[in-house]
């Protein structure tokens, strides 16, 4: 089973394969008592919304046998979030996450590097 920063290195990247737009993963360690790792994206519509949602949940749940905890809010509100216990995932409209501004709050947080370097990705190809 993955944990950490791998479940949200993974989530984010699953996100980024659904166009996701500005995929943040923040660090935090010592900062929250609830999770160890927020990833935050934007989906420009509902079904987009529902694809990035559906993305993530389906890939942890296929690759790694691993189901959220928790699942809240529907596309309809704009904001859905995946309860992984270590890793919490936001999938935000644009104008629910400029409201909520989750980065913002949590600014103390240290921005995590998700994305694999191209020398990464091709390993083994």
């Amino acid at each position: 089973m993955i944990e950490g920063l791998e479940l949200a290195s993974l989530g984010a990247r699953c996100a980024d394969d659904k166009q996701a737009e500005d995929v943040v993963v923040l660090d935090l360690h010592g900062i929250s008592s609830i999770t160890d790792y927020f990833v935050i994206c934007t989906g420009t519509s509902q079904p987009h919304l529902r694809a990035i949602r559906n993305e993530i949940a389906d890939r942890l749940r296929d690759q790694h046998e691993m189901r959220a905890q928790s699942a809240e809010g529907q596309a309809e509100s704009k904001w859905m979030v995946l309860d992984f216990g270590d890793v919490i995932f936001h999938v935000f409209h644009q104008e629910m996450r400029s409201l909520y501004a989750l980065e913002d709050l949590w600014s103390d947080a240290p921005r995590v590097e998700w994305q694999e370097s191209a020398a990464e990705q091709n390993v083994g190809k």
